[in-house]
């Protein structure tokens, strides 16, 4: 078999490959999520009850009003990175993770039990103060930051722990909020992966439904 037959066969299934791998393939995908799972494909975008986008399952936001149940400390304050005072680069470059910081690193005690000081104006309170200050028992999701610092997720015990702080603010009874926990807590994947984890953003949406 002749050389240029060999070339133009390989050139001819080079070809046929490109247009399976690099168009035929991916538009297929494209049409098969937005068809079966359009949620999920789409960012798993939530909306209020205006129908305003506010955020997306997947990534987590900083909630710190009383008047919400508080998500994870966040180490890259992803969610909430302004375009006009973005120094760390956190937009440019979707940056994500731990902090990294040993249990015995003094930024990290600082942050969670907080820095004495003689001079009142120089004083840190720490994470664990702040919490049992606001009547809410610690939890270690509450305290520590996730892996990839961006979880939506916090554990039911978390959510249980900041119900009286939420029902006193918002003037609603317990068994209200211990139901709305319930319903958007997110079991295990596929029954037996990981973790029962109740989504903040999802629960917050959910609790200003409520009318009184």
């Amino acid at each position: 078999m002749s050389f240029a037959r060999e070339a133009s066969r390989a050139i001819r299934s080079t070809l046929v490959l490109w247009v399976i791998g690099a168009i035929i393939y991916p538009f297929a995908m494209i049409a098969i999520g937005q068809i079966v799972f359009p949620f999920q494909a789409n960012g798993s975008l939530l909306t209020n009850s205006t129908g305003q986008v506010v955020g997306s399952a997947l990534i987590g936001q900083p909630f710190t009003s009383d008047r919400y149940f508080n998500s994870r400390p966040s180490t890259t304050s992803y969610s909430t990175a302004d375009p006009k005072k973005d120094d760390a680069g956190v937009l440019k470059t979707g940056v994500s993770g731990a902090s990294n910081l040993a249990p015995s690193n003094p930024a990290l005690l600082e942050r969670i039990k907080g820095k004495d000081d003689p001079d009142p104006s120089k004083k840190i309170e720490g994470d664990l103060t702040r919490l049992k200050t606001a009547g809410v028992q610690p939890t270690g999701d509450l305290v520590y930051t996730s892996g990839s610092s961006l979880d939506p997720h916090i554990t039911p015990k978390a959510a249980i722990a900041q119900i009286a702080r939420v029902a006193k603010a918002r003037g609603f009874q317990p068994n209200q909020l211990e139901t709305l926990i319930s319903q958007n807590t997110d079991g295990r994947f596929l029954g037996i992966f990981g973790e029962p984890g109740v989504n903040v953003l999802k629960l917050n949406l959910a609790l200003d439904q409520i009318k009184k």
